[in-house]
Order: C-alpha cells, then sequence, then structure tokens
C-alpha cells in the first residue's frame, strides 16, 4: 500500500515540479521573444500568401483560447500553494509570539528573584559588619553573581526584543 501512496506523491511531486518550470518559463523574456516571433510569423504567413488570413486568425484564436485556459490553470495552483504556505507562515509565527510571551514571563519572575536576593544580600551584610572577611569576600561575590545574571538578562531581553522586530517584519511580509 505504501509503494503506491509513494509512486502517487512521486508523481504529484513530478507534475507540481513540471507546472513550476512551466510557469516560471511563461513569465520570462525568452517566453515573451517565442510569443511575439509567434504572432509575427502569423501575421506575416497571409502577407505571403501561404495561410488565408481567416484561417491563421481561427488557429492564432484557438491556440490562445487554450494557452488562456492553461495559464489561469497554472496561476491558481500557484496561488493555492502561496495561500499554503502563507497559513504554515502565520502558524510559525503564532507560536514564536507565544514563545516570546513566555520567555518574557519568565525574564520577569527571574528578575524578581534576582531582586529578591539581592536585599537579602544587602539585609545578611548590614547584620554581619562584625563577620570575617571570608564572609564578607563571598558576600562581594554573590553580588558580583547578582550583577552578571542582571546583565545576562538585560542581553536575553535585547534578544527578544530582536526577535520581536523579526515577527514584525514577517506578519509585514505575510500582509503582503
Amino acid at each position: 500500500m505504501k509503494d503506491r501512496e509513494e509512486q502517487t506523491k512521486e508523481k504529484i511531486d513530478l507534475l507540481v515540479r513540471v507546472t513550476d518550470g512551466i510557469m516560471w518559463w511563461i513569465g520570462s523574456i525568452p517566453s515573451l521573444i517565442v510569443h511575439s516571433i509567434i504572432f509575427l510569423t502569423a501575421f506575416l504567413l497571409p502577407l505571403f500568401g501561404l495561410v488565408e488570413f481567416d484561417k491563421m486568425l481561427l488557429v492564432l484564436t484557438t491556440v490562445l483560447s487554450l494557452e488562456a485556459i492553461y495559464l489561469a490553470i497554472f496561476i491558481q495552483m500557484s496561488v493555492n500553494r502561496s495561500q499554503e504556505h502563507i497559513e504554515d507562515l502565520k502558524d510559525d509565527v503564532n507560536e514564536i509570539q507565544e514563545d516570546i510571551e513566555d520567555i518574557q514571563e519568565d525574564i520577569e519572575e527571574i528578575s524578581e528573584d534576582i531582586d529578591d536576593i539581592q536585599e537579602d544580600i544587602e539585609d545578611i551584610a548590614e547584620e554581619e559588619d562584625d563577620e570575617d572577611h571570608n564572609e564578607r569576600a563571598r558576600n562581594v561575590m554573590l553580588k558580583s553573581n547578582v550583577a552578571t545574571n542582571k546583565t545576562q538578562l538585560t542581553t536575553l531581553k535585547g534578544r527578544i526584543s530582536e526577535l520581536e522586530n523579526l515577527l514584525a517584519e514577517l506578519k509585514k511580509e505575510d500582509r503582503r
């Protein structure tokens, strides 16, 4: 059963690649040149008496109608794939927003904890003025660690700000 599903998927993937190639070619300069040459040739054939003007118009109109039908199908396929991609991007942006909100909450909690720890350290330092130099050195190291943690938190806040800016850019692109 999987073999059949895999074969079907491979065929669909091949068809998608072919249609993508056709859509790319249709929107290219070489396509413009080829179409211009075909139209010019079609209108020159009656002038040289090789084909009757009515027959040329009939064939040209029929070919152009068929081409227009296929182009409409290719364009709709492209729009459908773009819409799927946009929906995926929306989901990703929503997940990123949720993650950023969680990180902001965590940072706020950590900041509060650091403030509490710093107050405790200051209280301990005031109460233990008579302690030996080793104890004071430990307190200084703890304060230094708190300062380092605050610096790291500031860096994290900056990174979150960058992520929010990136998220805003993704939203702008999504609106286009």
